[in-house]
């Protein structure tokens, strides 16, 4: 099994003003046969640590494809890294992936993601305990046997051994990594509300010599996208917020509350939208697209998942349509092609499909009563409305049949153009939408419990899929029956969860009352996972 790398040249986006790949026939090619691949029905092709091989004791919160695919990293509750790398001596499997290296990170709470640094041996961690580890693995990484049949055990790092950089700059859990094209810098996210750039060719002591955040707001943070100079924070708000790194270090702004970094744009849904009467409004994953760097991803607890685009014009703080903005230029043609497109394409929403987000409105089902709706009023008037000047961007469309309620689930694209959209569900399955058409593509079953954490292999038609389960599933286009498409019971699935979502409480981490009966009656309250 082989894995290939792009070659590209660069040109510039016109409208966000940074360096975009153009790709030469050879790798053009390769992309539409990764897309005609993907487009077949999938099915789980491999199960990593099912007691055959080494595996997780724990459930497996962060998965990420590092060399360019050539290895697959997964930590979680036990607070190991493990690193998967195809067996070239197995030739009985079509994905021989087996554990080469496993990272004993000594974090006191749950690993909740961890990726490599580029050009490096460096892996990044982030967990519970509020701390950003750093481990440089060296000339061993993902060793391969050197003979045919030999038995190889895993590589054991611990953190006495292979741990240069232990940085405790956050003060609340650390939630998020994303890399840069440097073997040295990194950001990381916080419930503390902060993003921080971390380069590890400075030396610092931390609390007392910490660099100051690249931003902060003031409330909890949980994810974190970027793209190019932009990055894409939410959290604890109804809203995700896009900064512009190009405004790092620049005299401070009375519009800005003290930030060093300018917030841009706000994203955030329909202002009639409603979720359940017991949820605060949450934002549980980001992402922003890698092909073309303008789309943006956010799913929302108890509700499902929206695209934006920064090229949308914006509406501004008064609900009147905004172009006035010089840092990011609107793109007025190409909104109206999107409502005229989708909005003819869009199917129902009780048939789990994409639809477009003014047809949503009308469609919205109104689940809560006046009491309901006057509670709902009352907690949203304690919340502070944050950057309430920045002109807000409404989504496009929203994909529904997920059910967003029990852990917080990342959100991804899929496909070597961003085809498509996925997103992990409380019953265990996880979905794929076409971004364009709105069409479920499928439904599969990915975890015993709940998937979380849906990671694509850069130039592979292969998946990773993680979550409750101590293993991680990994999911191929085949040309037979799949065993896990769930697909012939998707109506029926997809309206569980929509019936699920009027009774569920969330924001599971704060219940006090639960966690005091644990500690009454003795019990380990670290017992189940309690992932992101």
């Amino acid at each position: 099994m082989g894995f290939n790398s792009y070659s590209s040249s660069f040109s510039t986006d016109p409208y966000l003003n940074l360096p975009i790949p153009t790709f030469s026939l050879s790798t053009r090619i390769q992309k539409r046969a990764l897309s005609r691949s993907l487009a077949r029905t999938w099915d789980r092709v491999q199960v990593l640590g099912d007691n055959r091989n080494y595996g997780h004791a724990g459930c497996v919160n962060a998965l990420h494809w590092a060399r360019g695919g050539e290895l697959l990293l997964s930590a979680g509750d036990d607070t190991t890294v493990q690193i998967w790398k195809s067996d070239p001596t197995n030739t009985l499997d079509d994905y021989p992936f087996v554990c080469r290296t496993v990272i004993h990170t000594g974090h006191s709470a749950n690993i909740f993601n961890t990726a490599m640094l580029p050009s490096s041996n460096r892996i990044v961690t982030v967990a519970g305990d509020r701390q950003v580890r750093v481990f440089d693995l060296g000339k061993n990484l993902g060793r391969v046997p050197s003979a045919i049949g030999e038995n190889v055990r895993p590589h054991e790092y611990y953190a006495s051994q292979a741990m240069t950089n232990t940085l405790r700059c956050h003060e609340d859990r650390v939630k998020r990594i994303v890399t840069e094209e440097s073997p040295d810098r990194f950001l990381t996210v916080s419930e503390d509300g902060t993003v921080r750039q971390h380069d590890l060719r400075t030396q610092h002591v931390c609390r007392n010599q910490c660099p100051t955040p690249l931003l902060q707001v003031h409330h909890e943070l949980s994810t974190l996208a970027t793209s190019g100079y932009y990055c894409v924070v939410a959290g604890d708000s109804p809203y995700g917020y896009l900064f512009d790194r190009r405004f790092t270090g620049r005299k401070q702004d009375v519009h800005t509350q003290g930030l060093i970094t300018s917030c841009v744009r706000r994203f955030g849904r329909a202002e009639q939208r409603k979720t359940s009467r017991y949820a605060r409004e949450h934002i549980t994953g980001a992402r922003m697209s890698a092909e073309n760097g303008h789309e943006v991803l956010l799913s929302y607890s108890a509700d499902g998942v929206y695209l934006f685009s920064t090229l949308d014009d914006p509406e501004s703080s008064d609900g009147i349509s905004s172009s006035s903005s010089s840092i990011i230029s609107p793109n007025l043609k190409r909104r109206r092609h999107h409502r005229e497109t989708h909005s003819a394409e869009s199917s129902p929403l009780t048939e789990g499909h994409a639809m477009d987000i003014n047809e949503w409105s009308t469609h919205a089902p109104q689940e809560d009563t006046d009491d309901d709706q006057d509670e709902d009023e009352n907690e949203d008037e304690e919340r502070p409305e944050f950057y309430p000047w920045v002109d807000t961007v409404r989504p496009l469309r929203r994909f529904s049949g997920a059910r967003n309620v029990e852990t917080v689930k990342d959100v991804n694209f899929l496909g070597p153009r961003d085809e498509y959209v996925t997103s992990g569900s409380d019953d265990g399955n996880f979905f794929v939408w076409h971004k364009n058409t709105g069409r479920l593509h499928g439904l599969y079953e990915g975890d015993g419990s709940v998937v979380n954490v849906i990671e694509g292999h850069p130039h592979l038609p292969l998946v990773a899929v993680s979550g409750i389960d101590y293993t991680i599933k990994l999911f191929a286009p085949v040309n037979g029956e799949s065993k896990f498409s769930r697909m012939s019971n998707a109506e029926s699935i997809m309206e569980k969860n929509r019936m699920n979502f009027r009774s569920s409480g969330i924001r599971r981490r704060m219940n006090f009352i639960g966690m005091l009966e644990a500690l009454g009656q003795g019990e380990d309250i670290n017992a189940n996972c309690v992932n992101q």
